[in-house]
């Protein structure tokens, strides 16, 4: 499995690079969120890579974030129907932290205007992601909504991490309050996460 490149960027389209890695040309196919956030060509890059192999060919898909990478893992092994094509139209089509609210909250709407993306397909990633996403990321997408503060970005990541650890939101948000009053403001998310999970134990 290769994890990533690193290399000169030779080439940049909106769907696909070509990264020179120690003499080797690798062409890597990218969703649009990535395009974005490329350097121009000339530049050292890094992409996370996913290898996929089929019976004609080698495929590399690269991402510039880890969320990238793993929304595009999520469809493709778990949301029957959907393969790297589509995952990369998704991506290319809505930001991660808004797909994620929107499978959260059932916005089959929204999904569904996605290249690609048809009523059915939408209604099934909904359907089967929603246990995997769930709370954690209508919490997320609504937060993205309005800029936060650094303290309330620092209490957000505490209490996004505390759902994906299996907390409800109302217990998170309380767990992650109690904290903070103990620790004090200079307190990390780290430290944040750790005091309210000794207190669950």
């Amino acid at each position: 499995m290769i994890a990533f490149l690193q290399g000169k960027l030779i080439e940049a389209l909106p769907t696909q690079v070509t990264v020179n890695v120690n003499g080797v040309g690798y062409e890597v196919l990218i969703p649009l969120s990535s395009f974005a956030k490329l350097p121009s060509p000339g530049h050292d890059v890094t992409l996370l890579t996913h290898l996929a192999v089929r019976e004609d060919a080698h495929v590399l898909y690269g991402f510039m974030t880890t969320a990238e990478r793993d929304l595009f893992r999520l469809l493709i092994h778990t949301v029957s129907g959907i393969g790297p094509k589509i995952a990369l139209n998704v991506l290319s089509g809505m930001s991660v932290i808004a797909f994620r609210g929107a499978v959260a909250n059932g916005d089959v709407k929204a999904l569904s205007q996605i290249s690609g993306v048809g009523r059915k397909t939408a209604e099934r990633m909904v359907v089967e992601l929603k246990d995997k996403i769930g709370a954690a990321g209508a919490w997320e997408a609504r937060s993205a909504q309005r800029a936060l503060s650094a303290e309330d970005q620092k209490l957000n990541d505490a209490i996004l991490a505390l759902m994906a650890l299996g907390f409800k939101q109302v217990e998170a948000h309380d767990a992650v309050r109690s904290a903070l009053s103990g620790l004090g403001g200079q307190a990390t998310v780290e430290e944040l996460v750790r005091a309210c999970l000794k207190t669950r134990a």
